[in-house]
């Protein structure tokens, strides 16, 4: 089956779910000697939250992503992984 005519909402999970789990192999890497590397990376965004006050709404936005090698190693291997299956 080609790339093509996949589901690209699958893709975008499939994304999303190797971002999260390098992250979280990245932060106990943090932890190991040999492998301080993986934890390497940048956080960018929004740091103070953005508020909207309507008087009778209230809404506060804030969104900070932080990328590290673990999680970029993470989303291509979910790349590669949707691409085989």
């Amino acid at each position: 089956m080609a790339t093509r005519d996949k589901n690209i909402w699958i893709l975008i999970v499939f994304i999303l779910a190797g971002l999260v789990i390098g992250g979280l192999i990245g932060q106990f890497a943090a932890k190991v000697d040999a492998l301080w590397w993986l934890a390497y990376g940048q956080s960018f965004g929004l740091s103070e939250p953005l508020q909207l006050d309507l008087s009778i709404i209230k809404l506060t936005f804030s969104l900070i992503l932080k990328i590290n090698i673990a999680s970029i190693i993470g989303m291509a291997i979910a790349i590669f992984i949707y691409r085989k299956v």
